[in-house]
């Protein structure tokens, strides 16, 4: 049986690398994608010797998406077994302070550069039977958040255009899967936002929420190829999300407006 394949884009870091790992010590061959070439070189290192390929590519150019797939097929003997479209930014912030080129910029990398990632990769999982596109979504693509508007609204694209397509592929026998992990332990939550000196992270922290190891986040991305589920969630504040936002959304709209209050009180 030929070797099983999977293609990651921002697998320079977080949960790319992470997966790449975990997939890699079950015997898989994997494509490293990432605008990071210093990334990618690391990430590679942490694998098995012939266990890669290594692409330098930008998720929001479809050009680079031919390439980087058609150099990954030439390694794989043609097969795709996963496609996984995990490249992504964070940046956080009031809507109205966010400059609008900011905000093109999360919807091209985050929700285009998924869509581009489908349509350059379709020949090759369509020709690999059983074949998955796993999507990285978020815990906040169960209900808009506060200060990341822009995101969630990405996030709930991803998730929009996953159970559609998981629909629509059936007949051509692909899977189609998203994880939507709350607060994960990669270097986006070292970032500040707009309306904070303090990075994200010591933020959480303070809060109470819980930061998942990025480990458990490749556990689930196994799960989720191998399982039956659309959506994986990872980590507490993700199920219970998902089910307030299913059952009980008014309670979340309340909470969130007295949480992003407290940011203008007395302005």
């Amino acid at each position: 049986m030929a070797r099983k394949t999977i293609f990651i884009t921002g697998g320079g870091s977080g949960i790319g690398r992470a997966v790449a790992r975990h997939f890699a010590a079950q015997g898989w061959f994997v494509g490293i994608a990432d605008v990071n070439r210093a990334g990618i070189d690391e990430t590679a290192a942490l694998l098995p010797d012939g266990a890669s390929s290594r692409h330098v590519m930008d998720v929001r150019d479809r050009d680079q998406w031919a390439a980087a797939l058609d150099a990954f097929a030439k390694d794989s003997d043609g097969r795709l077994d996963v496609l996984f479209n995990n490249a992504g930014i964070g940046t956080g912030g009031q809507f109205a302070d966010m400059p609008p080129a900011e905000a093109d910029r999360l919807i091209a990398i985050n929700f285009g550069g998924v869509v581009n990632g489908i349509y350059a990769a379709l020949p090759l999982l369509r020709a690999t039977p059983g074949s998955t596109i796993l999507n990285t979504g978020s815990a906040s693509g169960f209900y808009g958040v506060a200060g990341l508007a822009i995101y969630s609204a990405t996030k709930f694209a991803v998730r929009g255009l996953t159970e559609a397509l998981e629909i629509e592929f059936s007949k051509h026998g692909i899977k189609v899967r998203s994880l939507m992990p709350g607060f994960i332990d990669t270097p986006l939550l070292n970032q500040v936002s707009a309306d904070s000196n303090a990075p994200a992270r010591e933020r959480l922290s303070q809060s109470g929420f819980e930061i998942v190891p990025v480990e458990r986040v490749a556990e689930a991305a196994w799960a989720a190829v191998h399982g039956d589920k659309v959506h994986t969630t990872v980590g507490k504040m993700a199920k219970r999300l998902s089910r307030l936002a299913r059952w009980f959304p008014g309670l979340i709209m309340r909470q969130s407006k007295k949480i992003d209050g407290l940011g203008t009180a007395g302005q």
